[in-house]
């Protein structure tokens, strides 16, 4: 039976061929849509960077999770009113670096970094310093500061996953200014040290 079904397929395609041949060739298929591009090409999600060593003029202080953007925010403004003061201008997106960290609370460096040192030196919980160098991870996170724990918990998930050992430090870039945009606007890159 199935000899007779492809010797009956064999002489119908014989018959069809000289016709067919004749005939223009069918137009393609319709291309398939384009695959949803990524929301920014330059997001992130465990990237293997190197941190550049950069001069930082920050804000130190401590804060509860509870209201830690603003206390952050709080952070920054400082630092700018003091760079406004002195004439200086950054030269690269606001930073976080997290210090220490516990289930409660954090102590952090609300950081701008600058292209030149103050005339006059900070005094009080300003200071000028280096940022964290060296090798790290980078992620990126999108949204409110209070959905920043779902991209943590994403981050530790990775590092267990492919038992990296990372510092015990956190550094937040900030792609949009933490001080004007809408906090559900923000877009942050985070940046993990490893060893």
């Amino acid at each position: 039976m199935l000899r007779l079904l492809l010797a009956s397929i064999a002489v119908l395609l014989l018959a069809l061929q000289a016709p067919l041949s004749a005939q223009t060739p069918p137009a393609p298929p319709p291309p398939s849509p384009p695959a949803a591009a990524p929301a920014d090409p330059g997001d992130a999600f465990g990237v293997e960077v190197d941190l550049p060593e950069r001069t930082i003029i920050y804000f130190k202080g401590n804060g509860n999770w509870d209201a830690a953007f603003e206390t952050i925010v709080d952070g920054f403004k400082t630092v700018t009113g003091f760079l406004a003061k002195q004439g200086i201008k950054p030269s690269g997106p606001m930073i976080t670096i997290y210090t220490a960290t516990d289930d409660s609370s954090f102590s952090f460096q609300a950081a701008v970094p600058v292209a030149e040192l103050p005339k006059d030196p900070p005094k009080g919980d300003i200071a000028v310093g280096k940022s964290p160098a060296g090798k790290a991870l980078k992620f990126t996170h999108h949204g409110s500061y209070d959905s920043m724990d779902t991209t943590y918990e994403a981050i530790t998930n990775y590092l267990d996953e492919k038992q990296l050992d990372a510092k015990d430090l956190f550094i937040e870039e900030y792609r949009t200014d933490p001080v004007t945009t809408a906090e559900d606007k923000l877009v942050i890159d985070v940046y993990v040290p490893i060893r």
